[in-house]
């Protein structure tokens, strides 16, 4: 039994197993459904500790599942995905029948100024093999770029859209690089999903270099994998991770998820150091294509 450590969480013991070298912990010995003060502000502490929590057994009903989330802040009402019903609309479902299986890495919903903290999610029906969820650092994604790639995205923004739902005209603005507004740690901020140009790049050079960030974002030593049972809560901070639903399963599977408003995100080291690009255009003359 470990007692969590480094933060100024009260001494509330728990047992806590990491899922993975990056990021990820399974948490045993907390009820969700009556949780103090005490006990949410270790949950607090692990989650920076930790990124992405997982708590088995705990089959939340729906007012529990928003009671528990909504102790981190106000819920979103999602714009694009169902929801659970009337009476709930802080509660998504995401039912793989119905087409919603998030395959792709991504942060979720990076196309609003103020992108969510955090997400509560409950599964429901599982398949019996398959389904798992994966989770990539991005502290960590950031870190390990050499000092000159650093330096070159902490001057720059990009600009995130939700196209994938149809809206590409709903768009935000957001660094590069962000500062975590909790732990002040600098992390990348860019996803495959929602990412789209780099306003102070061409096109070909912001292409190319988001290209080189998803994939080097996602690589198996910054992750982890879980694998659900029903009733099990997964808990993720949204501002420091991507997360995908691995796509390997063919039987029903249906989770539910509560997720919290978050703040604009704050460049790491301060305003972007270029205006956006501006393509160059070569004259006839001064090309001398008008010679003869």
């Amino acid at each position: 039994m470990t007692q969590t450590e480094g933060r100024t969480a009260p001494a509330v013991h728990v047992q806590v197993h990491s899922t993975g070298g990056a990021l990820g912990a399974e948490v045993h010995g907390l009820d969700l459904r009556s949780i103090d003060d005490r006990g949410f502000e270790t949950v607090r502490s692990l989650l920076l500790d930790h990124l992405v929590l997982f708590f088995p057994g705990q089959d939340l009903t729906p007012d529990e599942h928003v009671a528990f989330a909504t102790r981190f802040g106000e819920a979103e009402i999602h714009p694009f995905i169902p929801k659970l019903d009337d009476d709930h609309p802080e509660i998504v479902v995401l039912r793989a029948d119905d087409g919603y299986v998030a395959d792709v890495w991504h942060t979720d919903v990076t196309f609003d100024a103020s992108p969510p903290l955090c997400s509560v999610l409950q599964a429901h029906t599982m398949p019996r093999s398959g389904g798992d969820t994966m989770w990539s650092n991005q502290y960590l994604a950031y870190e390990r770029l050499a000092e000159p790639m650093r330096a070159m995205l902490d001057g720059l923004t990009a600009i995130h859209s939700a196209a994938n739902y149809g809206h590409p005209e709903r768009q935000a603005e957001h660094p590069v690089v962000r500062r975590h507004p909790e732990t002040g740690r600098p992390c990348l901020f860019v996803n495959r999903q929602f990412t789209r140009r780099i306003p102070q790049l061409g096109r070909d050079e912001s292409e190319a270099l988001l290209a080189f960030l998803f994939d080097w974002s996602s690589q198996p030593h910054f992750t982890c994998r879980y694998s659900w049972a029903p009733g099990t809560i997964g808990l993720w901070d949204n501002r420091c991770t991507q997360h995908l639903a691995v796509n390997d399963f063919e039987e029903p599977r249906m989770i539910s998820r509560v997720t919290i408003l978050g703040d604009v995100p704050e460049a790491a080291f301060g305003a972007p150091r270029w205006e956006p690009h501006q393509p160059r255009r070569t004259s006839a003359a001064a090309s001398g294509l008008d010679r003869a």
